[in-house]
């Protein structure tokens, strides 16, 4: 039985800011015909700015952004999309939250020059700023998500069943590598 077929497969996708878990993560979806979702995006609505960036740090400053309960209750909500199967989820903390449900866990483990490059092309702006930005959201992420939870999200590296360094490679090279993992787990 191919992953597509399966009624259960759910695939999660997630890494630090700007490694490229969420374009990764929607073409896996949009190979295999299943859903995406990610909590981030619920979040990042309550930042102003169209910049990726800039818009979840935004989000982290306002008193709905940083709540326990607001957190709490994405974390409800893609736990009960995971139940329901054939869905790929890409988010910060997803690894840890649908762990149990999850068929393929992958972090992408990109370091901070690369996934400066990145933004910087996709943001359109200075390598330095987008750096300064990354590395501001990943410092915040850190911070409150030990605040909330009392643990560093990178843990969650450590329970991936990939880890997986894209920084040389090609959105399409890092697809077919993590469709062929989880092809070799069936």
């Amino acid at each position: 039985m191919s992953i597509s077929e399966s009624k259960k497969t759910v695939v999660v996708v997630s890494g630090p800011p700007g490694a490229g878990s969420t374009s990764v993560a929607k073409e896996i979806a949009k190979r295999l015909g299943f859903r995406f979702f990610i909590p981030g995006k619920l979040q990042k609505k309550l930042g102003e700015s169209k910049l990726e960036s800039k818009a979840a740090i935004e989000a982290w400053k306002t008193k709905e952004g940083s709540s326990e309960k607001f957190h709490k209750n994405l974390d409800e909500m893609q736990t009960d999309i995971a139940k329901e199967g054939k869905v790929v989820l890409c988010g910060k903390l997803s690894i840890h939250f649908v762990k149990d449900l999850s068929d393929c866990k992958v972090w992408l483990d990109v370091p901070l020059d690369a996934r400066a490059k990145r933004a910087a092309e996709r943001d359109n702006m200075p390598l330095e700023d987008a750096k300064r930005q990354l590395k501001e959201r990943e410092d915040i992420e850190r911070k409150e998500w030990k605040r909330i939870y009392g643990w560093d999200y990178f843990y969650q590296k450590d329970i991936a069943d990939l880890v997986l360094d894209s920084s040389d490679m090609t959105l399409e090279e890092t697809v077919e590598k993590i469709l062929e993992f989880i092809e070799s787990k069936k």
